[in-house]
């Protein structure tokens, strides 16, 4: 090849071929894509022969059907009495078919839950989807029994929230949520020992864009938070304290530095920790950046 970087794609030949030079690439590719072609989502809905794609987050995972509820024939007409009571029957025995066992059961109450609070979060789709997976796992193993459903569910969604960087802290999904944070606590310690998860550790930086935006801060004053905690990044303020804590200090010192008029408690409320962990926080960094200024200006 000539290392040139303009490479087209000839769909008569399934093949990538250099532009500049005419050396295939890439041959035999096969499109996993439909055969036809569509221009508008309605034309792509009406042309599509297959359902949804499969989902943890329903507790089939999407594959059985439903009879609708509307009582309505193919052309939208209201079906007759004799054939509504027939219907109404049919219905009865396809939702028994779809929860035959405990655990169909258990997992149908329990993502009707996951979806009301992920509502509630705001949470993205993989966070959902990851949470499921994470309850699915956590029925296998039987770690459900005995428990309640809406622990184990805060406790998947915290879990889930962890593992893509989602910044929500224990005591936030509990209040809104609604849930014992004890309970929940004790459930995602479960999780963790028995499903062997592997969560990340929580970064303060993660937790800066979402207190600021809370806080209707200027993105000049979340950059410098974000900037003064990557100069304390792996310092020891940094081991064993609440990163919620940690993010709320560097966006008070940033807000300080840029002339925003903020305090700790309001700050505090919206970070979800106290005005007493901001104060402490707030002087640790100040005197470790100190520190850091002080042997720049000895180097000089």
């Amino acid at each position: 090849m000539c290392g040139s970087t303009e490479i087209v794609f000839k769909e008569d030949t399934g093949e990538y071929v250099c532009a500049n030079c005419g050396a295939v690439v890439m041959d035999k590719y096969i499109d996993q894509g439909p055969e036809w072609r569509a221009f508008t989502p309605e034309e792509r809905e009406r042309r599509g022969r297959t359902g949804a794609p499969l989902s943890p987050t329903l507790h089939d995972q999407g594959i059985s059907t439903i009879i609708d509820h509307r009582d309505r024939d193919a052309l939208g007409r209201r079906l007759d009495m004799r054939r509504r009571m027939e219907v109404l029957r049919w219905r009865k025995w396809q939702m028994r078919t779809r929860m035959q066992t405990g655990m169909d059961r258990n997992l149908t109450i329990a993502m009707n839950e996951l979806d009301k609070m992920a509502n509630i979060l705001n949470l993205p789709k993989q966070v959902k989807e990851e949470a499921a997976v994470i309850y699915r796992k956590a029925v296998e193993k039987g770690l459900v029994r005995g428990r309640s459903i809406e622990s184990v569910v805060a406790a998947v969604i915290y879990a889930a929230c962890r593992i893509h960087h989602q910044p929500r802290t224990l005591d936030e999904i509990s209040k809104k949520l609604h849930v014992n944070r004890k309970d929940m606590a004790r459930c995602y310690r479960l999780l963790l020992k028995e499903l062997k998860l592997n969560i990340p550790i929580a970064d303060p930086i993660d937790h800066i864009p979402r207190i600021g935006q809370a806080l209707g801060l200027r993105g000049d004053i979340i950059a410098e938070a974000i900037n003064i905690m990557k100069k304390v990044k792996g310092t020891t303020i940094t081991a064993g304290k609440d990163p919620a804590g940690i993010a709320a200090a560097a966006i008070y010192i940033a807000v300080m530095q840029k002339g925003e008029r903020r305090t700790q408690k309001e700050i505090a409320q919206v970070a979800g920790v106290t005005e007493v962990t901001v104060r402490n926080r707030y002087k640790e960094l100040v005197k470790l950046l100190e520190l850091d200024q002080n042997k720049k200006e000895a180097k000089k």
